[in-house]
């Protein structure tokens, strides 16, 4: 089984995870929600699989190309 990282595409605060670890997900699937600028920007599943861990809690500052989830594929 393969890892894939999932990485913010903005800085900002998780504003909410939508998901837990064991989920099963699909490519294009919203993961959780960051707030930059007043906007929610969702971040999306990079492909089919399986979340396996959190690198970010809700509440917490992110940087544009921080790893937030991991996914088994």
């Amino acid at each position: 089984m393969a890892r894939e990282e999932v990485e913010s595409e903005v800085t900002g605060t998780v504003w909410k995870i939508e998901t837990k670890v064991g989920d099963k997900v699909a490519e294009g699937d919203v993961l959780m929600i960051i707030e930059s600028m007043k906007m929610e920007i969702p971040v999306l599943a990079t492909d089919d699989g399986t979340i396996a861990e959190f690198q970010v809690e809700e509440a917490e500052p992110v940087a544009e190309g921080q790893v937030v989830v991991v996914l088994d594929t």
